[in-house]
């Protein structure tokens, strides 16, 4: 793919840049290879450094802001005489944690990732458009998405907050939030339920973040589950089963009084039934053959800052319900022995 980009801040005549990527569509911890070919411009001049980075959006408060989150420099120090070319290969490693921007070929609701090329000339550096690349989920995280499809959520839109997730070991300075809301069954208990992936080279965390329905003692709150381990240990979980043991657990303990520190996380263990009772085996029944997969709910639609409620292994307070007194009984009075 090119992207052809007219360098306007260098002047009239400057130079141009086009940024040939071998494949625009790349996985968290994988390789984008292209070259980036640089044309002369009506005059000689000294090209200082060419810099390829990846840039996203990143909700901070009520606004969206465009973050550069990873930058290489591919050449630089040269001179390029009128009219000449000059062809930079490029390999640029891509952080495992960059977030999802495509499933499938087909972009995310919400999503803005990629490719933006800065050419820097005689002291005055030019930042070209943002070429789009498509950042694939690893297969783990497929696995997961592919589950809550399978338990009959519909994918609603995706973005970035700002901050960090307490707890977990995160190298970049947002995280992403895959929505999703539930099927009809568990309407009554969630309204929306929140995916989101921190990955590294051998760990993943999963975070998932229910929007949990208040009940008539209790307001409505959130509730979060948490997995982590290895990648091999993520791919051979069983996660509709595990999603659905999440939500039984909300749902046998919506209202009750707990304690404090109610925890839920993947122990790695065999769970039995597999969580095929309750709520979720109402889901896992009910979401039989439905599979629409990811890209089915798209069809529907288009940070934690660091003061706000924690993430890490996560703990959900359950709290007491507020009971009404009773009124005290009033002893009737005696009657009187005089009578009129």
């Amino acid at each position: 793919m090119v992207f052809r980009k007219l360098l306007g801040a260098l002047g009239i005549g400057g130079p141009s840049v086009d940024t040939v990527l071998h494949d625009p569509h790349v996985r968290p911890g994988g390789t984008l290879s292209g070259e980036v070919r640089i044309s002369g411009g009506s005059q000689g001049t000294t090209v200082e450094h060419v810099v390829l980075g990846l840039v996203t959006g990143v909700e901070t408060g009520d606004d969206e802001v465009g973050v550069e989150f990873h930058r290489v420099v591919v050449g630089g120090g040269f001179g390029l005489a009128e009219g000449a070319e000059k062809t930079l290969p490029f390999e640029m490693p891509v952080p495992w944690e960059t977030p999802v921007s495509s499933v499938h070929g087909q972009p995310l609701p919400g999503m803005t990732l990629g490719l933006r090329t800065e050419l820097s000339v005689e002291q005055v550096a030019d930042k070209g458009d943002l070429d789009p690349v498509g950042v694939e989920p690893l297969p783990v995280q497929q696995r997961v998405l592919d589950a809550l499809s399978e338990l009959g959520f519909q994918f609603t839109g995706a973005d970035l907050e700002h901050g960090h997730l307490q707890g977990i070991n995160q190298q970049l300075p947002f995280f992403q939030e895959l929505e999703f809301v539930p099927p009809p069954q568990a309407s009554g208990l969630v309204s929306e339920v929140e995916v989101t992936f921190v990955t590294g080279p051998d760990r993943i965390d999963v975070v998932l973040e229910a929007d949990r329905r208040g009940g008539m003692f209790t307001p409505e709150r959130d509730a979060f589950g948490h997995f982590s381990g290895t990648h091999d240990e993520a791919a051979s979980t069983d996660w509709a089963a595990h999603i659905a043991q999440w939500l039984d657990h909300l749902a046998e303990h919506r209202g009750v009084a707990d304690g404090p520190g109610l925890k839920y996380t993947h122990d790695h263990d065999d769970h039995g039934d597999g969580g095929k009772s309750g709520m979720g085996g109402m889901l896992a029944g009910a979401a039989v053959g439905a599979g629409a997969g990811i890209l089915g709910g798209m069809a529907l639609n288009e940070m934690l800052d660091d003061d706000e409620q924690p993430i890490g292994d996560v703990d959900v307070d359950v709290e007491e319900p507020d009971v009404p007194e009773e009124p005290e009984e009033e002893e009737p009075e005696e009657e009187g022995d005089d009578e009129e």
